[in-house]
């Protein structure tokens, strides 16, 4: 148990019987009445976000999270296998579990799986990772000036914008908390 002053963000809560990981809070104190937290919930289960306002000092449920490295090793076809980088136990992991994170995944990739009771919550990727670029169209001269974009195909299939300057075969950087935007080309 904990109370709503102790909310922090990526923490899970048990609420009817379900678990909801914080996406983020803020502790509001207005000129008049008592303090309040406003948070928004992902349900763990479905991906569905709510916002839940919560009375300052509240006690809520929480979840017993184990966080540990693994490190990815192939997708059988079915479903992704992980490797504890401690103990070198293998696990696997559905499909609908990893998610979007699936487009990030490269094997020998380091990643946190979370874990409640044996079963895998969720993935943590790291916040960016490098990709090279398999598939994009050649930038026309003169239109690097400008901000716009166009689609690229990255190594693991994944597709995301990147600007008119890069190349098929660069190695960039991309922001994995987003869903994957561009964030830098990869030197050497």
């Amino acid at each position: 148990m904990a109370t709503t002053n102790d909310l922090k963000n990526g923490m899970v809560l048990k609420l009817e019987g379900q678990l909801w990981q914080v996406v983020e809070f803020q502790h509001v104190k207005p000129g008049k009445g008592p303090a309040f937290v406003r948070t928004k919930l992902k349900n763990v289960e479905s991906g569905k976000n709510v916002d839940k306002t919560f009375n300052a000092g509240t006690k809520v449920e929480t979840a017993t999270v184990d966080r540990r490295s693994y490190q990815y090793l192939y997708n059988d076809g079915t479903n992704f296998v992980f490797m504890d980088v401690q103990d070198y136990d293998q696990i696997e992991v559905a499909p609908e579990i990893v998610g979007t994170a699936a487009g990030f995944l490269l094997e020998n990739q380091e990643v946190i799986l979370a874990l409640n009771e044996g079963r895998v919550l969720f993935i943590e990727l790291p916040a960016s990772v490098e990709l090279v670029v398999s598939y994009t169209e050649p930038g026309v001269m003169g239109d690097s000036a400008t901000g716009r974009t166009k689609p690229a195909t990255l190594e693991t299939g994944a597709e995301i914008q990147v600007p008119l300057f890069i190349e098929q075969g660069e190695k960039i950087k991309v922001d994995t908390r987003d869903g994957g935007s561009y964030l830098s080309r990869v030197k050497g």
